[in-house]
């Protein structure tokens, strides 16, 4: 009997973190960061609830920070295994942790420093899709989450008996990425739940939508602010614009890139087109350049972030973080919010406590830098561009292991995300899916 733990991912969408024993063997799924507000600050700093010197194997289903921001505190707090992810999602891991020493830094808050990132880098192994690893005792083979660049869904197989991790699950079609895997004749499933409670929009209408959005952002003369994710939504945003603009169907505006970290990350994504869908692989054959178009302005330096202001007229700022909880959007939403012929527009999901789900609940005051913001900026928002599966998408890729499945575990979604999708489950497909809990153990016959 093995015995799967919950220490982060259960009862939050973010702070992923598994802990899962077959036989003698302590393995653990994801290490990452909570996000948002004071509480997940709080859980980040506290030791872990489980001694890492005594775990054997971390497996990465991706470089999202909530997914690997505390592999560095591991290190540091004992932790001397191997880490094991595609070749993609180290190199991703790789920069989103060095940022991650910088922000804590500059925040007084740093969890580990550049040389614990070093010695995570240095245990840290690659694994491609499809090719099964022997780990004595069970095996694992790695399948194409289609979330992000490199996003893997882990198969674990002893004996007769499977498991799978699903990671977060992409929202399929992809602008760049091949679709999610289909995995059946699984007999447990842990799985993400974010939007478990909703569907998005069609693709056609949240395509319709940006543009909407764009043009009457330019035709009333302000600014369009864009939160986004440095990693996988950055790069499908400029791609988006590379296309509209390319095509005149958007006036050609200033367009500009403040974030030091997205530059980077879309250098690795500029040398994974082989990892594309077939239409981004047709387009860069063409030679098309997904991410560059001739009004884009990459802005490193802080003070060149400024002088942004400078610029009259319409122009489009995509900016890190997604959610505002850090990073150069901050600057520009104090700068931008409460002017009304500008717009800020949100193209993922903002987790519960962080400002960017303050504003886009719309909220007409916010905090930032202990100063108080009047929002009067027209705030937009398409859920359709999350990188995560829609409920209906979720039970169908359930549907797949519909006849073998013994228990799904439902984790990495808000209490009632998590809860709708458990009893879509039961009612639609009679599967027993359980809601897990943080701390709280469970058995798998496996």
């Amino acid at each position: 009997m093995s015995k799967l733990t919950c220490y982060g991912g259960a009862g939050s969408t973010t702070g992923a973190n598994f802990l899962f024993e077959i036989g003698d063997k302590k393995i653990l799924i994801d290490c990452g960061m909570e996000q948002g507000g004071e509480k997940a600050h709080e859980h980040n700093r506290k030791k872990f609830e489980y001694d890492p010197s005594l775990v054997d194997i971390l497996f990465v289903t991706h470089a999202h920070i909530d997914h690997v921001g505390l592999i560095p505190k591991l290190i540091r707090e004992g932790f001397k295994g191997q880490i094991y992810s595609t070749k993609e999602t180290k190199d991703l891991g790789e920069l989103l942790l060095q940022d991650s020493v910088k922000i804590g830094r500059d925040n007084h808050e740093s969890l580990y420093s550049t040389e614990d990132v070093f010695k995570s880098l240095s245990l840290w192994q690659s694994l491609n899709y499809h090719e099964p690893k022997d780990f004595g005792g069970f095996t694992v083979e790695l399948f194409n989450a289609g979330h992000i660049l490199g996003s893997t869904m882990y198969k674990f197989t002893v004996g007769e008996k499977s498991m799978l991790f699903t990671g977060d699950i992409g929202n399929s079609p992809s602008a760049l990425l091949p679709d999610k895997e289909r995995v059946s004749e699984l007999d447990f499933l842990l799985m993400e739940s974010v939007y478990g409670d909703r569907n998005h929009e069609h693709k056609e209408l949240r395509e319709e939508k940006f543009k909407r959005v764009v043009a009457e952002s330019i035709a009333r003369g302000g600014t369009l602010l864009i939160p986004a994710f440095s990693l996988e939504r950055t790069q499908e945003i400029l791609a988006k614009l590379d296309n509209l603009f390319e095509s005149q169907e958007l006036p050609a505006v200033p367009v500009y890139l403040d974030s030091p970290l997205a530059q980077k990350i879309t250098v690795i994504y500029e040398r994974a087109g082989k990892y594309f869908n077939k239409a981004a692989q047709t387009e860069l054959e063409a030679g098309d350049d997904l991410f560059k178009f001739k009004n884009l302005h990459t802005v490193m330096r802080m003070d060149d972030s400024r002088q942004i202001a400078e610029v009259k007229g319409p122009k489009i700022i995509v900016a890190g973080s997604g959610m505002s909880t850090a990073g150069r959007i901050v600057g520009h939403e104090a700068r931008y919010l409460p002017d009304p012929h500008s717009t800020i527009l949100f193209m993922g999901y903002q987790a519960s406590g962080t400002l960017g789900r303050q504003i886009a609940e719309g909220i007409k005051k916010v905090v930032i830098d202990d100063a108080v913001v009047d929002v009067r900026a027209k705030v937009e928002k398409i859920d359709g561009f999350s990188g995560h599966a829609d409920s209906n998408a979720l039970v169908d890729f359930v549907e797949e292991s519909q006849k073998t499945l013994q228990k799904v575990f439902v984790a990495m979604g808000e209490p009632r995300s998590s809860i709708f999708l458990a009893q879509r489950l039961k009612d639609e497909l009679g599967v027993n899916a359980i809601v897990t809990e943080e701390g709280k153990s469970y058995e798998v016959d496996l």
